[in-house]
């Protein structure tokens, strides 16, 4: 992906910030050598001690991190702000003063060094990590993006043409996995703790709802497993060896409901490729029984590599890449959004030019 294109392109190197959450990210990128720098600084140790993330403390601590990350990364790259062609930051879905933080000093570099830059949505980064591969997903393809705040199903058509599938009714994949986990009393964050217990717990010796998996359609709801979840934790009897049995069922009911609901859509539109993004495509047991499940199915399965899973700057960069190549520029302004529909996009290049026609 990263070497297609017209000559001037190859030209092209962009910094990206992401700072949507609780992860600190930078990385450069170029299109013709590939990833030249990534810096990453998890905030789980500042948060562990409230169970989960606070936004404010999240957004102080973005503005400590990024720049000197930036340093790092520019170093690491042996590059200088005369090397770059662009600038791209994380603008939304989010925390908004996180988000803030990242485009505030994304935008001040640009506008400093005389650069162009881009507002990158979070989700269509998550969904383009995997081209970051040398054996990058072809489209058109069915995404299966989950994490912490997000649970969908996308016919992807192309880079920026996206169309929604179903999504979760309420809590996502991941929001379920660190939920069971608090209430089995597992320390933050809970996801890969309860992963790492599951593998202790026996199969089949707690069975837990699977919320509309036997109801048509590429919807999903996790609310009914937690609830199920917590009545079980009730129990007086909570040894250790029934806190694995229940995050053993936890994880079969969440990682069953992804998988015959991600393999039901490519089979419904046709598809041969199935991509998996988003934090809990890090989970081992997910990639396991989906890669079985597409291969009886004649389907083959992408992945972003692990530490791409979950956020990172490069993912960004490589939306931000493609859209400042195709023409995209942010005005002279710092704008981010909490909330931001991933199907508001369109192929890079759409924004500009619905900008330069005034075109709706």
């Amino acid at each position: 992906m990263l070497t297609r294109g017209l000559r001037p392109l190859l030209l092209m190197r962009v910094l990206a910030i992401e700072s949507s959450c609780d992860e600190s990210a930078v990385a450069i990128l170029d299109r013709r050598r590939g990833l030249l720098a990534h810096e990453l600084y998890s905030q789980i140790e500042l948060h562990r001690a409230y169970g989960g993330v606070v936004p404010e403390l999240a957004s102080r601590d973005h503005v400590r991190r990024l720049l000197p990350l930036v340093v790092r990364a520019m170093a690491a790259a042996d590059t200088r702000p005369t090397d770059l062609t662009g600038v791209a930051y994380t603008a939304g879905p989010g925390l908004i003063g996180a988000l803030l933080s990242g485009a505030a000093l994304g935008r001040s570099l640009a506008y400093g060094w005389a650069l162009p830059a881009i507002g990158v949505h979070h989700l269509e980064g998550h969904l383009l990590a995997p081209l970051l591969e040398v054996d990058a997903p072809p489209f058109p393809h069915v995404a299966l993006l989950v994490s912490g705040g997000h649970t969908m199903l996308i016919d992807v058509q192309g880079i920026g043409r996206y169309r929604m599938l179903g999504e979760t009714r309420d809590d996502a994949a991941g929001e379920a996995f660190d939920k069971s986990a608090k209430l089995l009393g597992l320390p933050y964050p809970g996801g890969p703790q309860l992963a790492a217990l599951a593998e202790r717990g026996r199969s089949g010796a707690l069975k837990l709802p699977r919320p509309m998996l036997d109801q048509p359609g590429f919807e999903f709801s996790f609310s009914g497993l937690k609830t199920a979840v917590q009545l079980a934790a009730r129990a007086e009897d909570l040894s250790d060896s029934r806190r694995a049995d229940i995050a053993r069922a936890v994880q079969d009911a969440i990682v069953e409901t992804l998988c015959v609901k991600a393999l039901r859509a490519v089979d419904s539109l046709g598809h041969r490729t199935l991509v998996v993004a988003g934090g809990v495509g890090a989970n081992l047991e997910l990639r396991a029984r989906l890669s079985a499940g597409a291969a009886a199915q004649g389907v083959r399965v992408y992945y972003p590599r692990l530490e791409f899973c979950t956020d990172n700057a490069a993912m960004i960069a490589v939306a931000g890449l493609e859209r400042l190549a195709a023409g995209e520029r942010e005005p002279h302004r710092i704008s981010v959004r909490a909330r931001w529909p991933l199907t508001e996009l369109g192929p890079p290049g759409f924004a500009h030019r619905l900008r330069v026609t005034g075109d709706t």
